[in-house]
């Protein structure tokens, strides 16, 4: 688990997974959760760095713990009962999967849709200029978001949100852990991209579900935290689909972003017409430096 003012929900998400070999790696928190690691979770190794990102955190974890298998936890996330185990079951059972995901439910109970498809421009388009919202079950506009997918059976997927994820330690050992070029978002994505390449799979099981809050640190600075996701496209089809095709897309965000920045008012439309700033100041090379 990475940590960064992970409160008020850290406790719960480390409550959940309690009995179990836990790894919390900090980036810096000053509100109180190294404490409360320290007093409510002895047993926790505490890892505390300056801040690499999600999956630099991660790996950090991962290089430290033991077993066969990682659970990598959101400290806005948490199992419900049983949860954890049977999606360990579900792993063994299906010895081809480098990476299965739960079913995630927002704290209402909801389900929270988890599956995703690989950014391409044409889904990066249907996104960000609406035209998923033109017909919402059509897996052509949707594809992005996983349309068609049910989220009630056992199925593969293209890649899964990386709010809880148990990854097969045979399978990370051959692929290598997270890139750490990817900061903040998309950097499960790549690493779904890099274990299918590789043969293995991405399964999604219903069996296993996990409370998700979503956003519980990403909405604090959303702003900077766009541009991030944002960068995380770009980076991917840089990595993935080459130097011209990253061009297109910025090209395409850009445009997408400028209309969005007319179309919202306030804080959101600010938001995006920053963020239309920003693409059209640099190259997607220098986009991508940090």
């Amino acid at each position: 688990m990475v940590t960064f003012n992970a409160l008020p929900w850290v406790e719960r998400a480390l409550e959940s997974v309690r009995g179990h070999e836990t790894i919390v790696v900090d980036h810096g928190s000053t509100d109180g959760t190294l404490e409360l690691v320290r007093e409510r979770f002895p047993d926790a190794r505490l890892i505390e760095e300056e801040n690499k990102g999600l999956g630099g955190g991660s790996n950090a974890g991962m290089r430290v713990a033991s077993g066969d298998y990682f659970l990598l936890l959101n400290s806005d996330a948490w199992a419900l009962d049983g949860a954890l185990e049977r999606l360990v079951a579900f792993a063994g059972a299906h010895p081809e999967a480098a990476v299965v995901g739960p079913k995630l439910l927002n704290p209402d109970g909801t389900l929270q849709r988890s599956v995703r498809g690989f950014p391409t421009l044409w889904r990066l388009a249907t996104e960000y200029l609406f035209l998923r919202k033109l017909a919402p079950r059509s897996r052509a506009l949707n594809a992005f978001y996983g349309a068609g997918f049910a989220h009630d059976e056992p199925r593969e997927a293209e890649f899964l949100m990386g709010a809880c994820l148990l990854v097969r330690r045979e399978a990370a050992d051959t692929v290598g852990l997270f890139d750490e070029d990817f900061f903040m978002f998309s950097e499960e994505t790549d690493w779904c991209y890099r274990f299918r390449q590789a043969g293995w799979k991405v399964l999604f099981t219903p069996d296993a579900e996990f409370v998700h809050v979503g956003g519980a640190t990403t909405r604090r600075d959303w702003g900077p935290m766009f541009r991030e996701q944002l960068r995380g496209h770009l980076r991917f089809l840089a990595k993935h689909r080459g130097a011209r095709e990253a061009e297109r897309a910025r090209r395409l965000l850009l445009a997408s972003l400028r209309l969005r920045g007319v179309l919202f008012p306030g804080e959101r439309g600010r938001t995006y017409a920053d963020a239309a700033r920003w693409l059209a100041g640099s190259s997607v090379e220098e986009l991508l430096l940090r």
